[in-house]
């Protein structure tokens, strides 16, 4: 098959982004009735809406209207006011849960109380705990992503919403964001990519995103421990699911369609929507998949997990004659524990992450446990409960592998390279080189370790697909965003995240990432156009870019994500064979 590609000098129509900025405002203007003109400024992207604001009733503009009473959602459990910025209506911090501490810690989620009056819902909730941010030591890495991290608190089970529109009876398509982090840290806020405005904009779609429980508190197998504790293992895939079911109780009010849900996530993210594939609690809350870089094609076992768990229990002092006492320690403790044990004692694999053993990377991880989560949900074969259910999985050229904080990598020798290609693919290792080489022969000898380094997330989501396709009923699209940021001059690569501001339509609002620009926010166009047309219809196509044929294991047709993009089949056949036995 000849390529087809597409230019993203050709996708991006001047001021489409704008058009559809006011056509929101103006439905916002229409649902504030007198809090808010229809009157639209035409100056600039960030248009402003009137609104009457302060004691004395003056008229003033802005891009955000925050106006008491409007706009309002009934929930199941209370009615929610929000606030609408550029005409799309937000809410934040809802609760979809109670709180996990006390007695609730270490318990499924409970459904959360109903509350009186109206819930001020502007602000993010709080964070599930972690430990803290190791990233912020390194300069360069901290100017890229600027995380938010929050307040961390267990009373975290929030949930995030952004619609163009509310109480309107429309069914738009909803798309369910997962935060990466592995199961460990993270949360729908710590990225400026996850904010969902720019998306629910451009598709007419509900974008929601949400916490949940991590790493001791969310994964830790205490099942040895008494009954009580039987579901601790997968406490914060338990949690999604609630979220999940608060979508499908509460997402019409927000203008959405609980019958039209895309779970998509990245990294961790990817794994929590990969696992949720295999969970029968989670069967028919969502339609649609879409796996970034988190391809995780088997969960946590039993005997590694409560091995882990023995290790933490001892490091804080308790044993089964006084478990129960683990519910009262200051949560601070926990995270601390497993923090040090993981460190000293139970330490991740060295070199490259290898995502054929992802559980042996994560260590908190999801566990089957024949029960909420039967079996592992990719291995040896895809789950059948979600035989239905499309996928579009992916990921990037270089993934962790990149110079960001290390300038010096770039002067990488071939005898550097092939020693750390050793490392991995031992008396294999020339041949995977030259395999390597033949596809990119001018690369730098670290362009290549990079490529090498970051091959087995590409090998897991070609296995994810290629088990996906074997079930014969819903199609694999799969991908492989290989554009390049200019920032610090190009060493970042396709870094592991790149991909989330185009997904989300944010390449301006991480500009830091991108470096903004007409090309970035072209590709943009191009992606989010498809994750928005497969939520809607279980298919990517649309026409601003090339053909996407479902993934076929025989010709393992991917869309390559760059400047042009184009679909290959089996563009690193080559690469993919070398591995193979590694």
């Amino acid at each position: 098959m000849n390529p087809t590609e597409t230019s993203t000098s050709d996708c991006a129509e001047e001021g489409e982004c704008t058009l559809a900025r006011r056509a929101a405002l103006k439905n916002t203007a229409a649902l504030l009735g007198g809090w808010a003109s229809a009157a639209l400024l035409p100056a600039g992207a960030a248009e402003e809406t009137r609104h009457r604001s302060g004691r004395g009733g003056e008229t003033r503009t802005g891009s955000v209207v925050a106006v008491d009473g409007a706009p309002t959602v009934e929930t199941a459990s209370g009615k929610v006011v929000g606030y609408v910025r550029n005409g799309i209506q937000t809410f934040k911090g809802i609760p979809y849960a109670e709180s996990t501490e006390g007695a609730n810690r270490f318990m499924p989620p409970i459904k959360v109380k109903s509350w009186s009056g109206v819930r001020s819902s502007r602000q993010y909730g709080n964070v599930a705990p972690q430990a803290p941010r190791s990233g912020w030591a390194n300069d360069e890495e901290a100017f890229m992503f600027s995380w938010d991290d929050g307040i961390q608190s267990e009373d975290c089970l929030r949930i995030n919403v952004w619609t163009p529109a509310v109480n309107d009876g429309k069914k738009r398509p909803v798309m369910v964001w997962l935060h990466g982090g592995g199961y460990t840290a993270g949360s729908g806020q710590e990225l400026k990519s996850y904010d969902g405005e720019n998306l629910a904009r451009r598709g007419d779609v509900v974008v929601v995103s949400l916490n949940h429980r991590l790493n001791v508190l969310g994964f830790l197998n205490l099942a040895q421990y008494g009954d009580r504790y039987a579901s601790s293992a997968n406490l914060g895939m338990l949690d999604i699911v609630a979220a999940l079911e608060w979508v499908r109780d509460n997402i019409e009010g927000f203008g959405g369609d609980p019958r039209t849900v895309t779970v998509f996530g990245q990294s961790g993210g990817g794994g929590k929507v990969g696992t949720l594939m295999g969970m029968p609690g989670a069967s028919g809350l969502f339609h649609r998949a879409i796996v970034e870089s988190g391809s995780m094609l088997r969960a946590g076992t039993q005997e590694k997990s409560r091995q882990l768990a023995d290790l933490i229990v001892a490091e804080l002092g308790l044993n089964h004659s006084n478990i129960d006492g683990i519910q009262t320690l200051p949560y601070e403790k926990l995270i601390q524990a497993g923090t040090k044990v993981l460190q000293e004692r139970n330490p991740a694999p060295s070199g490259p992450p290898n995502f054929r053993r992802p559980a042996e990377i994560l260590r908190f991880a999801p566990v089957v446990d024949g029960k909420i989560l039967p079996a592992h949900p990719f291995d040896p074969h895809a789950s059948t409960l979600s035989a239905d259910v499309p996928m579009i999985i992916g990921s990037t050229l270089n993934e962790f592998i990149t110079a960001i904080n290390h300038p010096e990598y770039e002067q990488m020798t071939e005898t550097q390279l092939e020693q750390r290609a050793r490392e991995i693919h031992g008396e294999r290792t020339l041949k995977v080189i030259a395999a390597f080489k033949q596809r990119s022969p001018h690369a730098s000898a670290f362009d290549l370790w990079s490529h090498i380094g970051a091959s087995s997330v590409r090998q897991a989501a070609i296995a994810q697909a290629t088990a996906k396709a074997a079930l014969g009923k819903a199609p694999a699209y799969l991908y492989w965003f290989t554009w390049q940021t200019a920032i610090l001059s190009g060493r970042p690569r396709a870094f592991h995240c790149a991909e989330i501001p185009f997904v989300f339509d944010n390449t301006d609002r991480c500009e830091n990432m991108t470096g903004g620009g007409a090309d970035a926010r072209a590709l943009a166009a191009i992606m989010s156009d498809a994750w928005i047309q497969f939520a809607r219809t279980g298919n990517p196509n649309h026409p601003r870019m090339p053909r996407w044929d479902a993934f076929s294991p025989n010709r393992q047709q991917t869309m390559m994500f760059d400047n042009k993009t184009v679909q290959l089949d089996g563009p690193d056949a080559a690469e993919q064979d070398s591995i193979a036995e590694t």
